[in-house]
């Protein structure tokens, strides 16, 4: 028992706790350690040494875009007019009978060819024999009449207004015979020229009313074949030039022109050009299409893809060069067009095409120019390679795609 309790009996004291000095060690080494951290940490921006100062480094140049071009030399050509035209037959035309009266021959039938004055067709000719013979004596008597009347004024009989009276009676029965001999004549029906029966419309033995439509009769040799020529090409076609001729049917014939308009059609501003063309055997029928190409003169031009020539700013067409390593664009007309190319004017004589990269640069831009025969190289900037050989040069001027040879 504890002593204080036993003098006297005393309340005990209350309970004290003294605090461990060492369990805080712990907390304020973390807090230390906690604060050097971050202190660590922030020295970079606070202390920066001489490791961190930015180091200025010189912007490397850029590099040139580069572009494939191709030597092209000018080279004579020969500039030619091309249109569509129709062939029509030299003459065509429908015979009508001249006088009526019955079919009694037809010595020709369709399709047959006849020379000029060939007989058609014969129509019945008794009326018309008949009313001949009564001309005939009528003029027999009227020149009786008049004899008779000269005789008497010879013999101072008769007087001169019956001499003239028995003229006019002479002169119109002569005037009626020719006329009976006339109608006689138009009951045969000829050939007006030499052609081709195209149509035969009567049959033996059918009446046949003056004025009515017998045949109809086509000359195709020589073909005539029409086309119509542009405003602006007119001064290039003149009467005598040459000119080739290609039917719709395959064949081929050489002509010339025979024609040219000087008053425009209203509707379409085009002038008419006539194209004569031979055909003495009749093989070529008319009314067939036909493409005439005449040629009109030579020029020096260049022959140059269809996907090189490009636009400027100006919307003028044109090819871009390289010259002095630089880009130039030469404004072109196009000469004639073909199957691998047109043929353009407006180059210099000799001139370095850029055939890929023209969209991507532009005129006075410097560039890398490359032959096309290094084609296999690296790609340069300016084209961007999908394939062996293909280079897309799309976007820009003169949008295409291009295939290396």
């Amino acid at each position: 028992m504890d002593e204080r309790s036993e003098a006297g009996g005393a309340a005990p004291e209350g309970l004290r706790f003294d605090t461990d000095r060492g369990a805080s060690r712990s907390f304020w080494i973390a807090s230390l350690l906690l604060v050097a951290i971050v202190a660590w940490m922030g020295s970079g921006f606070v202390l920066p040494g001489e490791d961190a100062a930015p180091q200025q480094t010189e912007a490397a140049a850029p590099e040139l875009p580069s572009v494939l071009v191709r030597r092209s030399t000018a080279e004579p050509v020969t500039l030619r007019f091309t249109a569509e035209g129709q062939a029509e037959p030299d003459r065509d035309t429908e015979i009508p009978a001249e006088a009526a009266g019955n079919v009694v021959e037809l010595p020709v039938a369709k399709g047959d060819g006849v020379a000029r004055g060939d007989v058609i067709a014969r129509l019945s000719s008794d009326q018309a024999e008949a009313a001949l013979r009564q001309a005939e004596e009528e003029q027999a008597r009227a020149q009786r009449e008049f004899d008779n009347a000269s005789q008497l004024l010879e013999r101072g009989i008769a007087t001169a207004d019956r001499v003239a009276e028995a003229r006019a009676t002479l002169a119109a029965a002569e005037a009626q015979v020719s006329s009976a001999g006339r109608a006689l004549e138009d009951l045969t029906i000829e050939a007006p020229f030499d052609g081709r029966i195209e149509r035969l419309d009567v049959n033996e033995g059918e009446f046949v009313a003056a004025g009515e439509t017998v045949a109809r009769l086509v000359d195709n040799d020589p073909l005539t074949v029409a086309i119509q020529v542009p405003q602006q090409a007119l001064n290039r076609i003149q009467v005598g030039q040459s000119a080739e001729v290609r039917f719709i049917t395959g064949q081929t014939r050489s002509g010339e022109v025979a024609f040219v308009g000087t008053a425009a059609e209203s509707a379409t501003r085009t002038f008419l050009a006539e194209i004569e063309v031979g055909n003495p055997d009749g093989e070529i029928p008319a009314g067939v299409s036909a493409e005439v190409t005449i040629p009109t003169g030579d020029v020096t031009a260049h022959l140059v893809r269809p996907s090189i020539v490009s636009l400027d700013p100006d919307g003028r067409i044109g090819v871009k060069t390289v010259e002095e390593g630089h880009v130039v664009f030469h404004p072109i007309e196009v000469a004639r067009a073909e199957i691998d190319g047109v043929w353009v004017q407006g180059l210099p004589e000799s001139a370095e095409i850029i055939t890929v990269g023209q969209g991507f640069v532009r005129d006075g831009e410097a560039v890398r120019a490359s032959a096309e025969a290094e084609a296999d190289m690296a790609a340069s900037p300016a084209t961007t390679a999908e394939g062996p050989g293909t280079a897309d040069v799309s976007g820009g001027e003169g949008d295409a795609e291009e295939t290396q040879p």
